[in-house]
């Protein structure tokens, strides 16, 4: 998921987002000394995420609070399920309540839609991605989410791995001077990244063929049958990727043209949360 310290940011700030100079709705009605106890539970089938997360806010508000978790991360869930118990101060409980809630019904929902489209391509060989589009300073967790939920991580940044997109090429004055002009980049850098290269149409896969010097080559935009023809024609000498407009009606006819991999944006940022609630034990 992530180290603890940048969890620990991420929670910190949402928690001072949330509470401000104080939770005044929790201060003003529950005496300082009460204790009580209380469950989360899901209000929808999915695939539960954000276990870890939850137990991390409930530690930072009130590290007296006693977690127990009843589910782990991935794990299939039915509505009604308990998937936690939380217990002590119940002031502590109350202002926790939003924060972890926000952060497990997101996470659940990717997790859950994740699930939805991999099972759509069980039998084939293709992978599905997640992308960049998603929520700042949320990333990692979303990306975890979608490796709960079965799928695949592309690069996480824009540090671990090139991608030449359209604008990239463009912008550097064609295909052959963007891969030339990135492999003198790496080579003066001292780094090792994979190179993807994307393309809009046969023409210019051909060029890229022609030249070589990538590891993956995107197909951004490609129909079903014209993504099957620069399969053939690249033939597994690099690793291929579809992208681009893809829907869950579409996601397994664009899987059956043999491409290796299928990038899906809405993975992260086209999400219904998953329904779960806090409730008093």
């Amino acid at each position: 998921m992530m180290n603890i310290e940048n969890l620990d940011e991420i929670i910190r700030m949402a928690l001072a987002e949330d509470i401000g100079d104080g939770d005044h709705s929790t201060l003003s009605c529950i005496p300082a000394d009460a204790v009580n106890s209380a469950k989360i539970v899901a209000k929808a089938d999915g695939i539960i995420c954000g276990i870890e997360v939850a137990r991390r806010v409930f530690a930072l508000v009130d590290s007296s609070l006693a977690v127990s978790a009843m589910k782990h991360d991935g794990d299939r869930v039915c509505k009604g399920d308990v998937l936690m118990v939380v217990e002590g101060h119940a002031g502590s409980i109350l202002t926790a309540e939003r924060t972890v809630l926000n952060f497990m019904q997101r996470m659940s929902g990717i997790a859950t839609e994740t699930n939805r489209m991999v099972k759509m391509l069980e039998g084939l060989n293709t992978k599905l991605l997640d992308t960049r589009k998603t929520t700042p300073n949320m990333r990692l967790l979303e990306k975890y989410a979608v490796k709960c939920g079965g799928g695949t991580n592309h690069r996480i940044g824009l540090y671990d791995m090139v991608m030449l997109k359209d604008n990239h090429i463009d912008f550097a004055g064609g295909i052959e001077a963007a891969i030339d002009r990135t492999h003198n980049y790496l080579k003066a850098k001292g780094k090792d990244l994979k190179i993807e290269i994307e393309v809009r149409d046969l023409d210019e896969l051909q060029r890229v063929l022609d030249h070589g010097g990538v590891d993956r080559i995107m197909l951004d935009n490609f129909d079903t049958d014209t993504l099957r023809e620069a399969v053939r024609r690249i033939d597994h000498r690099y690793e291929t990727e579809a992208s681009g407009g893809i829907t869950e009606a579409t996601l397994r006819a664009y899987a059956e043209t043999g491409v290796d991999f299928i990038s899906v944006g809405a993975l992260t940022h086209h999400i219904k949360s998953l329904d779960i609630s806090l409730v008093k034990k």
